[in-house]
């Protein structure tokens, strides 16, 4: 009597369950990579085998056994936590990362969902649903051109990201490419070393992945667009630049227990050097300039965030005198940058006028700030 195969493949899977043979993938050319030269490659660039395992005692067991095999072909981790373990560019993923939590995933077959691996691509945003209803633990992070799969093991997430191409190439629909996955996974199982498990069938790119979409505030400023430094866009940048380190400063401030002089002074900058941040880009739609934040611009962004880093751990009392020195001297500094760069370098009139009612304001916080110090 002639036996069907099919019946005995499911019965492989229910019974194995997540002790799938896992296939491990080299890294990606254009097509499936040489057997001869992966492991080399992969171990060659982290750095070989390590002896210098993380401490695991108290993590599961599946996700223990993930980083070990992880170390055993990519070598060291760069980032360990006690909730999670990293690798950055190893093979041909972008990242690759274990979880100390397990999370009960159902698709193809109960498992649970702990190693994840991270592959540079653009996703098209109309194929983003596709690719959820396909794996929903497929996550997909436009800005920075990433997709990642996570499940159990290294080969059922390459076999997941191989899926996704297709969906996203339109070769295979949703219903089609979770069929696929069944299927490709029972042929493990039996020993097949189907391609699609073992090895990534494409090359992730390298480069144009990144997405980061456009401003929607009406005046918004622009990145950095070449030969704006020393003109009117860069001026406009810069006292949005100014405006807003205040308005994170003063958001800061408003979250620890103030002395209410201290608080209300947090609450008046917040509300001025946010209403002059709206207006300066207002201005820039008036006078047809779209705000550039040049490098220099940048700088005093990094700057802000540097100051207000200092601060940010401080206790209330602390904090308070602290809080206004650091406004005491902004402002001090805010108004040399007006007098001795911005007026000298604004064109238009409008903008000048501008810059002056803006040092106007800028010396009263100062003046309020001395006071109550």
């Amino acid at each position: 009597m002639k036996t069907n195969s099919k019946p005995m493949a499911v019965l492989l899977i229910a019974g194995l369950g997540t002790l799938f043979s896992c296939n491990e993938p080299g890294p990606a050319g254009n097509a499936a990579i040489d057997d001869k030269s992966e492991t080399s490659t992969d171990k060659s660039a982290m750095g070989g085998n390590k002896t210098d395992m993380p401490d695991l005692s108290d993590w599961p067991a599946r996700p223990r056994l993930a980083v070990k095999q992880m170390m055993d072909k990519y070598g060291e981790p760069v980032e360990v936590s006690s909730e999670s373990i990293v690798w950055h560019n190893a093979g041909p993923y972008k990242r690759i990362m274990v979880t100390k939590k397990e999370m009960p995933h159902n698709f193809p077959l109960p498992h649970m969902d702990f190693l994840e691996h991270t592959v540079a691509y653009n996703v098209p945003t109309d194929k983003i649903d596709e690719l959820v209803a396909f794996d929903a633990s497929m996550t997909i992070h436009k800005t920075n051109g990433e997709m990642s799969a996570r499940c159990d093991l290294e080969g059922h997430n390459v076999l997941t990201l191989n899926l996704a191409r297709d969906i996203i190439n339109g070769t295979k629909t949703v219903e089609a490419a979770r069929m696929a996955f069944g299927t490709n996974v029972t042929d493990d199982v039996l020993g097949k070393h189907p391609a699609y498990v073992e090895k990534l069938q494409f090359a992730p790119p390298t480069e144009n992945v990144l997405f980061p979409d456009k401003p929607i505030v009406p005046g918004s400023p622009r990145r950095m667009v070449p030969g704006t430094e020393g003109t009117d866009a860069e001026v406009l940048a810069f006292i949005i630049a100014v405006d807003m380190n205040e308005v994170l400063a003063a958001a800061q401030a408003q979250t620890k227990a103030l002395e209410q002089p201290a608080m209300d002074y947090a609450k008046m900058l917040h509300k001025e050097h946010g209403e002059n941040a709206v207006k300066t880009m207002k201005l820039g739609q008036t006078i047809n300039v779209t705000p550039s934040n040049t490098k220099a611009v940048d700088d005093l962004y990094v700057k802000g965030a540097t100051q207000l880093a200092t601060l940010v751990t401080l206790d209330e009392k602390e904090f308070g005198s602290a809080y206004i020195d650091a406004m005491t001297k902004g402002h001090n500094d805010v108004l040399a940058m007006i007098d001795d760069k911005l007026l000298p370098q604004a064109k238009n009139e409008a903008l000048k006028k501008h810059l002056t009612d803006t040092r106007a304001h800028v010396a009263t916080h100062l003046e309020q700030a001395k006071k109550l110090k």
